[in-house]
């Protein structure tokens, strides 16, 4: 079996839809879900179909203590679904090519520290573009520019907000991530 390990900061939609689409996998399983926000709805959807979660703080996750979790469970890949921190330099280093990130924007548009979820949206409204999409992204240690893994685009002209932008990221989202964590899996 091939492990999958998920971190996420929010309400996790991208890693429900993930633990559902691998749920009966007859070849990779979903280990565990980290957070650093304890009042994360993520920490309930994974309840909800008993994958095992940890909370942590910016120490724990920066000295050690989330290193040794993540070895504990010898993941074969790390998928941040919604993670806001910056990973830190000494996990990737471990796990080089086995980190990988979802971004709500072409990159390297709309990329880099504070581009996240709705700030994302908003901007590509605000800057009146045509299109939009998702970007699937190897971790380094830089906020957004790890090599390209995937990318989707959609056209957003008829959106006359950023939540209507956000409503067809998020089918992007849910449609290619999970396509994409078992391609590299599987491969």
């Amino acid at each position: 079996m091939k492990k999958v390990l998920l971190f996420a900061s929010g309400t996790g939609s991208n890693v429900e839809n993930i633990i559902q689409y691998f749920k009966n996998h007859h070849d990779i399983i979903i280990v565990g879900v980290f957070t650093n926000n304890p009042n994360a709805k993520v920490l309930d959807k994974a309840k909800n179909y008993n994958v095992p979660t940890l909370i942590f703080n910016r120490e724990e996750l920066s000295e050690g203590f989330v290193l040794d979790k993540i070895t504990e469970l010898k993941p074969d890949l790390i998928v941040l679904a919604g993670f806001l921190w910056k990973f830190p330099e000494h996990i990737i280093v471990e796990y080089p090519n086995k980190i990988i990130n979802i971004h709500p924007a072409l990159l390297p548009k709309y990329g880099g520290k504070g581009m996240y979820g709705m700030k994302v949206h908003q901007t590509v409204l605000d800057n009146k573009d045509k299109e939009t999409g998702i970007t699937i992204h190897y971790v380094n240690e830089h906020y957004d520019e790890g090599e390209f893994i995937f990318q989707q685009k959609v056209t957003i002209e008829d959106c006359a907000s950023a939540d209507e932008i956000a409503t067809k990221i998020h089918e992007l989202e849910h449609e290619h991530f999970p396509k994409i964590i078992e391609r590299l899996l599987e491969g």
